[in-house]
């Protein structure tokens, strides 16, 4: 979605009151080493997997929309940037000026006042004002996707005092506040323009933003074609043009990289990947990062309303073999519902390994002696999905279990699983703020909105709760464990990998900087000659 990144708000907002105020003309100022020249004459063609499904900050939800909003749009504030072993990484502890120069918190860290830029403009032209950052909020509250996140932050009321300054009152005092409202779902949109031209559902295939660059074309079929925004309030970017080809298949990608015909191709097989470094001009940047892929069971449908029948699960999966044969090395084992990076993680609770004996006794507990058969959905669009499914497929086997494996293009299988009604699937999920009360909200309490397997746990709902006003980060991360290790006693999901995020680049390419998001920021890239 790594560093321990998160400190209490306390010291969050008093580090951003001293640090900000007057500071960073441009947080999104291109960093990347080996620029040359004006955004005039470089272009990036890049390769993405898939097109998308929507231009609407408030709803994207797929890493290829996610992108193309962070290129067209501002938030109030952003994430930092640091140097680590010479790359360079997002600092999300760090919190950065963006569309508000600076902020401050009142002493109950209930009430935050935003002081707005005076130089920033819609891509129309229109200034953009404290009303502007108001309806956009109202947006994002009432929009079926990000709403969930407005909630999370704890925000009650967004005003405007005036022109540029905005009032924000959280419910409660909210240590994801400030992280979370620097994601892309919390662009500032020109809702006037938006009223123009009929409403809401015009921002799914059109833009209203002040961000770096405009989109003058979309097919999410095909391609897009973003060019850097002549009336940007900051440094224009060293890309000029940046030209995204839409292609389902890893090998085609491939190809593409390696001819020099794309400057950058994301999602390639890690089989393809291997020895790949170095070669024909290419560079693999390949990191660790908080994305995790994990089998789930919906704990509301039979058999795997019983938690001894999903640990039984757990002890039939070939782990080691899904990460040496399938992931060739381009990921690590998985051991807990939160990714090992994340702040406040915990393996205490875990004790699962590849033990087709323990499944064994464990099925016989639970009073499947000569094991069952079930439904496994495989959605499409990720080739190692397949292999683990037919992997897992046959282990289990061995204990008796027969799954039948269905498949499923990608769009029906997301909206299948938020009907719920899934018996098991195979998902991945990164988390885009690398916090434990990010992630176990959203995923693992009774009411997350991707709580696809009905796992419903008060005991869990209550330490999220709980944990959600405590201030103190120590105080937290306690609770987060004591979480933890009451969903590993439940096991509502069978922790299969984290991923390596890999991206496959031409050694032309610059400034590359890994995000929990996985998102790439084309304004912070560069090209040599």
């Amino acid at each position: 979605m790594k560093r321990t990144r998160l400190i209490g708000a306390l010291a969050l907002t008093t580090a951003v009151m001293l640090g900000t105020a007057g500071c960073v003309a441009n947080a999104n100022a291109n960093k990347g080493d080996g620029a040359s020249g004006s955004s005039a004459n470089q272009s990036l063609t890049v390769a993405y997997s898939e097109g998308g499904t929507t231009l609407d900050p408030a709803e994207a939800n797929d890493g290829t929309s996610d992108t193309l909003v962070l290129a067209s749009y501002d938030q109030l504030v952003t994430y930092g940037t640091k140097t680590v072993d010479g790359k360079q990484v997002s600092d999300t502890a760090t919190i950065k000026p963006m569309i508000a120069e600076k902020w401050e918190a009142d002493a109950a860290h209930t009430t935050y006042t935003f002081t707005l830029r005076k130089d920033v403009t819609f891509q129309d032209g229109k200034k953009l004002t404290a009303s502007d950052v108001v309806r956009s909020y109202e947006h994002i509250k009432a929009s079926a996707s990000a709403s969930f996140l407005y909630k999370m932050a704890g925000i009650d009321t967004v005003t405007a005092k005036d022109d540029h300054t905005v009032v924000i009152t959280l419910t409660a005092p909210n240590h994801l506040f400030l992280q979370i409202i620097p994601m892309y779902s919390f662009s500032i949109i020109d809702m006037d323009q938006v009223d123009k031209n009929g409403g809401a559902k015009w921002l799914a295939t059109n833009t209203a933003g002040s961000g770096p660059y405009k989109i003058d074309s979309y097919d999410p079929a095909t391609a897009a074609k973003l060019t850097s925004s002549p009336s940007y309030w900051g440094a224009k970017p060293a890309i000029g043009t940046v030209n995204i080809k839409f292609i389902g298949d890893a090998s085609n990608r491939l190809q593409l990289v390696q001819k020099g015909s794309v400057d950058m191709a994301l999602e390639i097989a890690p089989k393809d990947l291997k020895g790949l470094n170095g070669k024909d001009g290419l560079v693999v940047d390949s990191r660790p990062s908080n994305k995790i892929l994990f089998f789930a069971m919906n704990n509301k449908i039979a058999p795997f309303d019983n938690p001894k029948v999903r640990e039984a699960i757990t002890y039939a999966i070939p782990y080691d073999k899904l990460i040496s044969d399938v992931m060739q090395g381009q990921a690590s084992p998985m051991r807990s519902a939160v990714a090992s990076s994340t702040p406040g993680f915990t393996d205490k609770g875990y004790d699962a390994k590849h033990d087709l004996d323990k499944a064994k006794q464990l099925l016989a507990d639970a009073g499947y002696p000569n094991g069952f058969s079930f439904d496994f959905t495989l959605g499409s669009g990720f080739p190692d999905w397949n292999d683990d499914a037919v992997l897992i497929q046959a282990e289990l086997a061995k204990i008796g279990v027969t799954m039948n494996i269905h498949n499923m293009a990608r769009a029906q299988f997301l909206e299948a699983l938020a009907g719920k009604n899934v018996q098991s699937y195979i998902s991945r999920w990164t988390s885009f703020v690398n916090d434990p009360g990010y992630h176990l909200g959203l995923l693992m309490t009774t009411s997350g909105s991707s709580n696809y397997m009905n796992y419903d746990n008060p005991t869990v709902d209550s330490l999220w709760k709980q944990a959600s006003t405590e201030s103190d980060a120590a105080q937290r991360n306690e609770l987060y464990g004591q979480m933890q290790q009451q969903i590993d006693a439940d096991a509502p999901w069978g922790y299969l990998y984290e991923y390596n995020i890999a991206v496959t680049e031409r050694k032309e390419v610059k400034g590359y900087t890994s995000y929990p998001d996985g998102l790439i920021r084309f304004f912070q890239l560069s090209k040599t000659s």
